[in-house]
C-alpha cells in the first residue's frame, strides 16, 4: 500500500511539472525581442521539423513558426 502512494504521488507530480508548458493562452508576448507566439491553427500531428512549422505559419500571416513543449506542438512567431 505504501509503494502505491509513494508512487501515485510522484506520477502526480510529473503531470503536475509538464502541464504548465502545454496551458499557455493563446497569444504571449516575449519583452526581450518584442515577438508574439501562438499556437497554429492549421498545423496537424506533431511537431518535429523547424522548417514545416515556418511554412505552415507563414501561410497564417506570421513570420515564422518553431516546435517547442513536452507534446512538441508548432507555435508561429511574428514581431508585435
Amino acid at each position: 500500500m505504501g509503494k502505491l502512494v509513494h508512487l501515485s504521488s510522484v506520477v502526480l507530480l510529473v503531470i503536475m511539472l509538464l502541464m504548465p508548458t502545454e496551458m499557455m493562452g493563446p497569444m504571449v508576448v516575449v519583452e526581450a525581442g518584442r515577438k508574439c507566439e501562438s499556437q497554429s491553427h492549421r498545423f496537424k500531428g506533431t511537431c518535429f521539423r523547424q522548417g514545416n512549422c515556418a511554412a505552415i505559419c507563414q501561410t497564417e500571416g506570421f513570420h515564422g513558426g518553431h516546435c517547442r513543449g513536452f507534446r512538441r506542438r508548432c507555435f508561429c512567431t511574428k514581431h508585435c
